[in-house]
């Protein structure tokens, strides 16, 4: 049967790093796994927020990313929507292609290779930080600094120009901030990513590539396939802003969880490294980054499918809600719980299907090497304001803080 309208309207106020929206959990649990939301100025959108049907929707190809860009698409205010070319916002066989040959330069043994040099960056940066007196700001020292740094590695990024990438990726993240801002961001960014491919490309061609990631994406090859120099552009695009301002935000509203609930763990994590890859799950599960709780992508239903015990008909807009499937207590017992020892179905912070996260296992990497760091040099570490004091940036495609002061302590 078909889903009455509810009265809230899309998206939902109230998510954050504590979790989803608390209207968005009573809709879960109260009208089922598939709702349909009034819009401002009119219409509904359908959002998806169980764990099983979330992951159906985004393996099921009758849910389409670039139908979404067709004519006549629904449109929403206020929701960040990708380019039409970059690779999060293709269908497959497009997708297929450029996914197949993207993943060449984030093989397994390439992103474990990178540890040394991030355990090393790491090491800098907290270095850094921990040499004044008096509070330091955990993001903006070091969180963001480690995020784009790695990512400004992986592309051949000049240090000194790391710190306009940020700006440029700040822009565009505010979703309902001055438009001239963000296209202005949105074009010096694609610039410098065009100038970055054509020296890539020319030192390939003179076989002088330094084994960036960008070199690899150069030399990626399926026969004769190749990517274009269009494509090498998005998808660097893509890294910088998936890559860094994610990453960045996520590692340090997870340093906000632990130093505000977990201090034992943070303390115990300092004696037992082993554990911090344990706890990085857990909390990619729990600690919520998209700041209305949606990924902000929005699919098309191609046709009627039967989804959650209704039907989404044809030519619907379908948002998932990837925080509140990470809280399904169909699929994860006590799911508002940290268990940093949980077993069983993995969560969703990376997506599922063809468009799961293609850097998943380097966000892993860096949030791995950064706790391992700060708690064994610093496990007295403390907020060193009440969380309530905390500072969060309104309007931002991800739940991010203005800055993240906290009191290292004597280091260890």
């Amino acid at each position: 049967m078909d889903v009455a309208v509810t009265t809230p309207t899309f998206p939902l106020p109230g998510s954050s790093h504590r979790g989803p929206a608390p209207a968005l959990v009573r809709l879960r649990e109260e009208d089922g796994p598939v709702v349909r939301l009034g819009v401002p100025g009119g219409g509904h959108a359908w959002l998806v927020c169980g764990y099983r049907e979330i992951r159906r929707v985004l393996e099921d190809p009758r849910f389409s990313r670039a139908a979404s860009y067709a004519p006549g698409a629904p449109t929403f205010e206020g929701l960040f929507q990708a380019p039409p070319d970059m690779i999060v916002s293709l269908d497959p066989p497009d997708h297929t292609r450029l996914r197949s040959l993207a993943e060449q330069a984030f093989s397994a043994e390439r992103i474990a290779g990178l540890r040394p040099r991030v355990r090393a960056l790491v090491g800098d940066l907290l270095g850094a930080v921990a040499g004044g007196e008096g509070p330091v700001d955990l993001l903006g020292g070091f969180a963001d600094p480690l995020a784009y740094g790695v990512i400004g590695e992986l592309l051949g990024v000049p240090a000194a120009d790391r710190p306009r990438f940020a700006a440029w990726i700040r822009a565009l993240s505010q979703v309902g901030g001055p438009a001239a801002g963000a296209v202005a961001a949105r074009e010096q960014l694609g610039a410098y990513m065009a100038d970055l491919v054509v020296r890539a490309l020319a030192d390939h061609d003179a076989g002088r590539a330094a084994g960036t990631v960008l070199d690899a994406l150069v030399a990626a090859r399926d026969g004769t396939d190749r990517l274009t120099f269009d494509e090498l552009v998005g998808l660097g695009y893509t890294l910088l802003g998936a890559g860094a301002d994610s990453s960045g935000a996520q590692l340090a509203n997870s340093v906000v969880v632990l130093l505000a609930d977990h201090r034992a763990t943070w303390r115990r994590l300092g004696r037992r490294p082993k554990e911090v890859p344990a706890v990085v799950e857990e909390l990619l599960r729990t600690v919520n980054l998209n700041a209305d709780d949606t990924t902000g992508l929005p699919r098309i239903a191609l046709t009627d499918v039967e989804l959650g015990g209704t039907t989404v008909p044809r030519g619907a807009a379908v948002f998932v809600a990837l925080g509140s499937g990470n809280r399904d207590r169909a699929v994860f017992a006590a799911p508002d719980e940290r268990r940093f020892d949980r077993l069983g179905a993995p969560h969703l912070a990376f997506g599922h299907g063809v468009h799961r996260c293609l850097g998943a296992a380097l966000v892993r990497l860096e949030m791995g090497e950064a706790l391992t760091a700060l708690t064994r040099h610093h496990p007295e570490a403390a907020l060193a304001v009440g969380e309530d004091r905390l500072e969060w940036l309104p309007g931002n495609v991800n739940h991010r803080l203005r800055e993240l002061p906290v009191h290292l302590g004597r280091r260890a």
